[in-house]
Order: C-alpha cells, then structure tokens, then sequence
C-alpha cells in the first residue's frame, strides 16, 4: 500500500465484479473510503458479506433514481464525494449491423447505448454537485480499446465505445477546472462478467467464457499479455490520485499495445 488515494472517498458504479470490483479493492487498499452501485442482487449481497466498510447500493446504472441512491448513501457513509468511477459495461459479441435483423436493431442500439453511454451519464449528473464539493475531484469512465479501432466488437458496441471516449472529452472540457475527467480503455480481459444484449438474445452469453480466451487475447497483442481487472484497476487509481492533477479529457490504454497492430 502506498496510499496514492488517502483520504479521497469514492463511488465505482458497476463494482460488483470484473474491472469494477477490482478497481474497488484496489482504491481500499490505496486507502480510499469507497461505495458501490451493481444492479445484481447477489453480487451486492457478495459485496456486503466480503466488503463490511462499502456502502453498497443496489440498482440499475441507467436509472436516476439508482445513480442518486449511490451518491447518498456515499455521502452518507463518508461525508462527502471526491470520485467518481464507472465501470458499466453491455457486449454485441461482435454482431455486424448485417448481423442484426433490422427487426432488432432499434431495441438493440437502445440496449447498448443506454448502457454503455447513459449510464456514464447518469451517474455523472447525480455525482456533479457533491463532486463540485470534493477535494481534488475526479471522474474515471470506462471505455475499450473498441473507443480507438474497430474489429474487437460488432457495430453498436464499438460506436457505443467511441461515444464514451467523446464523453470524456466533452466532460473534461465542459468541468474544467474544478473536475478532472479521464478514462481507461482495457483490451481484452480476463475474469470478467461482461455479458451481451438481451434484445439480441445474449443476456446469457458471458465473453469470459469463450473458449481459449486468454491465449487469443494474449496473441493479439504486441505483449503478449492477457489482463484482468486487477492490472487494469491501477490505471484507475493512478488517474483518480493527485498525482494526475494535471491529467484531464484524456484516455488511457491498457490493452497490451493493441493498436500497434499483432505481434509478429
């Protein structure tokens, strides 16, 4: 421990498992006072029973109603907000819009963008006052590297990827200076929930079980590393800490250097 986030008090939407979790256990451990919001009931039961020092909040990320629920019980519980992390995610499984019965495609681009990009929002809209309020405030979005190159999602996931990026960027400028707001964009990970779209039929689908997995997301990567939440949760720590005071509208990518192409 090296207490890069001592005395900051945080909220991770979407913190019952995979990034989200592990970002929780990784901002404790830097010392940080944390609550969590997850819809999944047992999930949150898992929280509490492992978890006694997180005020835990069940409800769903895209709703108002949720997202505020989670800034009280934080307040509540620590006496004020300093960050704000989410970590809410949806998947297409890599559905191309020629994949998609057109049938389908209204209720499926709803689905992922209320969850991928709605969420994001929501939670920022209910954190704002109290973040106005904090020391050294801070806001981390979860992005992909789906928010950079196409090809490791479908149509509606990558575009849905892109405007988390864009949200970043349009946040950082528009809270400027009180707020710092980045994001993370991970490659491929391991350990994770991550689920795909109940309008297409998927809700049951978990990329995690894929098979071979961590040797094909090691294999496209230039380092040949397969990631899970807990290397990715330091990128979140490192750019909710003062040390990236001077860091904002930015997103950084853990994804094992994907962009610059397979390795040879």
């Amino acid at each position: 421990m090296t207490g890069w986030l001592e005395g900051k008090r945080a909220l991770v939407v979407g913190a019952g498992s995979g990034i989200g979790r592990a970002v929780v256990d990784a901002f404790r451990t830097e010392g940080a006072k944390v609550a969590a919001l997850e819809r999944d009931p047992e999930k949150c039961e898992r929280l509490r029973e492992q978890l006694p020092g997180v005020a835990v909040v069940e409800g769903d990320a895209i709703t108002r109603d949720a997202n505020e629920r989670a800034v009280a019980a934080a307040v509540d519980a620590h006496g004020g907000l300093d960050t704000l992390v989410n970590c809410v995610g949806i998947f297409d499984f890599y559905r191309g819009v020629g994949d998609i019965d057109a049938g389908d495609l209204a209720d499926a681009f709803d689905e992922m963008f209320r969850t991928n990009v709605l969420s994001h929002l929501q939670s920022v809209r209910a954190a704002l006052p109290r973040l106005r309020a904090g020391a050294g405030p801070s806001i981390v979005l979860t992005g992909s590297a789906s928010s950079f190159y196409p090809g490791r999602g479908g149509a509606l996931y990558v575009s849905s990827k892109f405007a988390v990026r864009g949200l970043v960027a349009a946040l950082a400028h528009e809270l400027a200076p009180h707020i710092r707001v980045n994001g993370v964009a991970p490659g491929g990970t391991l350990n994770t929930d991550l689920r795909g779209l109940a309008s297409l039929g998927l809700d049951g689908v978990r990329l995690d079980d894929t098979p071979d997995r961590a040797r094909e997301v090691a294999a496209r990567s230039p380092l040949n590393v397969a990631l899970s939440g807990e290397d990715h949760a330091w990128s979140f720590v490192f750019l909710a800490s003062d040390r990236a005071r001077g860091i904002t509208g930015e997103t950084v990518r853990p994804d094992g250097g994907f962009g610059l192409g397979a390795p040879r």
